[in-house]
């Protein structure tokens, strides 16, 4: 008889469980899945993804079968994943991602969330990076933009169908795959102006730098990890300096006697374990103006500071000292004192690094905005180094 009672209790909560609905009222108007969704791909793209995660797990929680936030919560893993420096906890949290993809897919109800869920594919893949990543995410591509009954006010986050050419543009940019992100970014340029048309404008005018640099010279894996970096540091500019430019090679051709060639004075503690170690120490054995050990007060010693980003009024120094040391021509560094009128309305005559940003903007080393700003205090992208060390490169061949 106690027997028979569990078997009935048992299956009652088997019918309870059954009957739960899989969609809970919102305790107000805002709390619908529509709108916790939007906030957490939003805030998702403030990188707080604990508070996105909260948003999606809200969603869910009202609408357990709600696609789009489905698709939201494996983008979050598959970030979390991309953090993850070990393999064991990388495979968690990309089968985590796999499994709400999985789920997203199949929850689909029409073609607007089935774009949503291509679209977050291509960033799952792009983001974590698993093997064959690449190839996964111009499948979910082609099945975006393939769909034709796309109702873009059913994009709450995406908003426009070029939203499938600026996230494949940027995957292909991640992939160095630097000419076919050009033209998914064109793509986005060409459609009418939405959400993505300025993002795109950006990312197309940073890879036009690195396809241009590009068309004289093949850039080496190192060049091409630093070119997609939306800012370099010291240790990237280093290591361009030594691998793109062969600086070593080239300021050694230019002194006869060897036993007069240059030596690091000394090696700054934190350059002891950069990957860049020995570019560095290069750089400093040639001393180059912008790329010197600096006196740092809390340790009390001098250090190149190699994961400093730097500044575009920095990069004009470090270029206009190369332009000195290839050309031999010590005149460029005074070249333009008694200038009275700058052309640049953010580059005072009266600044230290005037001098340096016109030797380096009238060679065509480094470009103003169409507004005529220099922007001397903003960070260096890796697309703009690379394309001002390919035209240094050319000076280089000249000499």
């Amino acid at each position: 008889m106690r027997k028979l009672w569990c078997i009935i209790l048992l299956f009652g909560l088997i019918m309870v469980g059954a009957c739960t609905p899989k969609k809970q009222p919102g305790i107000s108007l805002e709390d619908n899945p529509v709108h916790h969704y939007l906030m957490g791909m939003q805030l998702i793209e403030k990188q707080d993804i604990a508070g996105a995660k909260k948003h999606f797990d809200r969603a869910l929680y009202l609408d357990k079968t709600y696609s789009p936030a489905l698709a939201g919560k494996a983008l979050t893993f598959a970030i979390d994943a991309y953090g993850q420096k070990d393999k064991g906890f990388w495979e968690v949290d990309f089968k985590n991602a796999l499994k709400f993809l999985k789920k997203a897919k199949k929850n689909a109800e029409n073609d607007s969330e089935r774009f949503i869920y291509h679209v977050t594919a291509i960033r799952v893949y792009f983001t974590a990076h698993p093997k064959g990543w690449l190839s996964e995410a111009e499948e979910n591509y082609e099945d975006a933009i393939n769909l034709d009954n796309v109702k873009e006010t059913d994009l709450p986050y995406y908003q426009t169908k070029a939203a499938a050419h600026y996230f494949m543009g940027y995957g292909y940019y991640m992939a160095y795959e630097f000419r076919k992100a050009e033209d998914a970014f064109s793509k986005v340029l060409s459609s009418k102006p939405g959400k993505w048309h300025d993002k795109a404008d950006t990312m197309f005018k940073r890879v036009q730098k690195i396809v241009r640099a590009m068309g004289q010279y093949t850039l080496t894996k190192v060049g091409k990890e630093i070119a997609v970096k939306p800012e370099v540091t010291r240790g990237d500019v280093a290591a361009l300096l030594v691998d793109e430019l062969h600086l070593d090679k080239f300021m050694a051709g230019r002194i006869v006697i060897k036993s007069k060639l240059p030596k690091a004075a000394f090696i700054p503690a934190d350059v002891l374990n950069s990957p860049f170690k020995e570019e560095i120490l290069t750089v400093i054995k040639w001393n180059i103006r912008g790329l010197q050990p600096e006196y740092d007060k809390t340790t009390q010693a001098y250090l190149f500071k190699p994961q400093e980003p730097i500044t575009r009024k920095q990069l004009a120094f470090i270029l206009e000292d190369l332009l000195i040391k290839l050309t031999g021509d010590n005149s460029i560094a005074t070249a333009y004192f008694g200038t009275q009128r700058s052309p640049f309305p953010d580059v005072p005559v009266n600044v230290a690094w005037f001098n340096a940003v016109m030797n380096c903007t009238t060679r065509g080393l480094m470009e103003p905005d169409i507004s005529g700003e220099f922007r001397p205090d903003d960070k260096v992208e890796g697309a703009e180094l690379i394309l001002a060390l390919m035209k240094l490169r050319n000076i280089m061949n000249i000499y």
